[in-house]
């Protein structure tokens, strides 16, 4: 099964490429569920909300959307705070899981996150606080894109995340593998001028990306829906355009969701 998204849905210059301009932002989840079945949460990377925010999201989306809840900094980039985050985290997981609703923890590491045996030791323990919840790992540097890494994340149960980025040195190639459940892609531009100097985190993602490289994704993505239960296609948001990318992921893999974005 293939379910594609965005990375983030409450942005408020959406309103007229895609959401209605009168749109109040408490419906704008539930305009997007009508469209993508799948999202990613990131801003529980940057705050820990309270449960009931996490109930909320899932209240207004009706049992129609995946969440894909990113760990919070402490956990992947500040690790010497992980032990004091990992409960309160876990936490804010709670009812989406009840729910139903929870599709995976979205775990990304920093650049500096080289491949390294106290590096693997922390996936080890990683692996066991957050099971059973399905876990995804983002790696950042090139390092851990060997055999060794994805047979240690199949024997941990993490799932590995397929990443589409900018062809940089020591940034992760476009490699296609499927470690554990669910299979996950993220679209994060190709944008080779900003990926290391920008005034502002966004300007990295701003990119968009042309029918030919995205056609150069659905065989793969059909290929890891094949081998894992679901496959998830998330895509960086463009100021250029606003979700262009799951649009036509889902019109290219046959997925085309209810509805139609303006």
């Amino acid at each position: 099964m293939i379910k594609v998204g965005t990375c983030g849905f409450s942005y408020p210059e959406w309103k007229g490429p895609f959401y209605p301009e009168k749109l109040p932002a408490q419906q704008m989840l539930a305009y997007y569920a009508d469209h993508f079945p799948a999202v990613e949460i990131d801003s529980t990377y940057y705050h820990i909300p309270p449960p009931r925010n996490m109930a909320g999201l899932a209240k207004r989306a009706e049992g129609k959307v995946d969440f894909a809840v990113k760990a919070h900094q402490d956990m992947t980039h500040a690790r010497e705070k992980y032990a004091e985050a990992l409960p309160h985290f876990r936490a804010v997981l709670a009812p989406l899981r009840e729910a139903g609703a929870l599709g995976c923890v979205l775990v990304q590491f920093p650049f500096s996150f080289k491949a390294a045996p106290e590096h693997r030791d922390f996936l080890r323990r990683l692996a066991g606080d957050l099971h059973p919840d399905p876990t995804v790992v983002e790696f950042r540097h090139q390092s851990w894109i060997t055999d060794e890494t994805f047979g240690l994340l199949a024997e941990l149960g993490l799932a590995y995340c397929c990443v589409d980025e900018p062809r940089l040195r020591n940034l992760p190639p476009p490699v296609v593998r499927v470690t554990a459940s669910p299979a996950y892609v993220r679209f994060h531009g190709r944008n080779r001028e900003k990926r290391w100097t920008h005034a502002e985190a966004w300007e990295r993602y701003d990119y968009l990306y042309s029918e030919a490289e995205l056609l150069e994704w659905v065989s793969k993505i059909r290929s890891l829906a094949e081998r894992a239960e679901r496959c998830y296609a998330l895509s960086s948001p463009s100021s250029s355009l606003p979700v262009p990318t799951p649009v036509c992921v889902a019109a290219a893999t046959g997925r085309r969701q209810t509805g139609s974005p303006r």
